[in-house]
């Protein structure tokens, strides 16, 4: 077993132009971990209880717009406290989001992995599965999907998953295929190494950095699909809330209440934006084919 071990090759460091992080990256993986924190402490940062309702302040304007106010953010049409209901959705969409993005990065990756080593038409049949999901946008599958069994927060997420799948698939089997034709996986398998130990111990931990960054690059367009979802009225419903669901709400009342959609609008947009820098400098970080300018 000693010789066994003496042949996991480690991922190859990258040399890549984006090693050091940019004062752009280092703002937006500080908004990420900022979004994060906000999640976490919902329950003891948001001022009150997101569904409580004050009728006679409803459509306040934001403490810097009116004096008068003792709403950070200002209300709603039912009075509801605006910072209150952008924390606790945040909290909302970045559990979907990234439950999402788990799961489609899991099950493509398997599905990668048994492509990989399997080959013949079990690789063919899973490739052409691929194909089939890549030509459906995930938006219009996700709505056939809610029109025909309803909407529940299980389905939700299963549907919010399936966005990006396929790029795991093709990731994953191209990466395990090219590390199989490696010399040190032969002489594992010469070895009598068994397929479990040569898929834990030596390819995955080889293959697990770029499937990372395709996460992150695949995080984004999941948080986008839920928050259109719920835009829509189709995703996380009431008394509940999401970034999505306060930004569909918000939009009858832009004229004269625009704060009620500018918010989560900026939350969305932020969120997005840092996690797509930093997944632009973890690819250029972590990609092996990257050459330093």
């Amino acid at each position: 077993m000693a010789s066994l071990d003496a042949l996991t090759v480690p991922a190859p460091k990258a040399r890549s132009r984006g090693r050091a992080m940019s004062p752009v990256v280092k703002l937006s993986a500080g908004f990420l971990i900022f979004v994060v924190l906000v999640a976490l402490l919902a329950d003891w940062l948001a001022p009150i209880h997101y569904t409580t309702q004050t009728l006679a302040a409803r459509l306040k304007p934001p403490l810097f717009e009116s004096r008068g106010t003792t709403y950070w953010l200002g209300t709603d049409q039912l009075g509801r406290d605006i910072l209150s209901r952008l924390i606790f959705a945040i909290r909302t969409s970045i559990l979907i989001a990234v439950m999402g993005t788990l799961i489609g990065a899991v099950f493509g990756t398997l599905l990668g992995f048994i492509a990989a080593r399997c080959r013949g038409m079990v690789d063919q049949a899973i490739m052409m599965t691929v194909d089939a999901q890549a030509a459906i946008p995930a938006l219009f599958l996700a709505l056939t999907m809610l029109a025909f069994f309803g909407n529940n927060i299980v389905l939700f997420i299963i549907l919010v998953s399936i966005d990006g799948w396929d790029r795991y698939t093709r990731l994953a089997r191209g990466l395990v295929v090219s590390e199989q034709e490696s010399d040190y996986i032969n002489a594992v398998e010469a070895l009598g190494a068994p397929a479990s130990r040569v898929i834990f111990r030596h390819l995955l931990p080889n293959i697990v950095a770029a499937l990372v960054v395709q996460a992150t690059l695949n995080f984004p367009g999941t948080i986008l699909l839920e928050t259109s979802l719920s835009f829509l009225g189709l995703g996380v419903q009431p008394p509940g809330t999401s970034l999505g669901l306060m930004l569909g709400e918000g939009r009858r009342y832009l004229l004269n209440a625009w704060w009620i959609a500018v918010f989560p609008g900026l939350a969305i947009f932020l969120t997005t934006l840092s996690m797509s820098l930093f997944g632009d400098w973890l690819r250029d970080r972590f990609d092996p084919t990257s050459e330093r300018s």
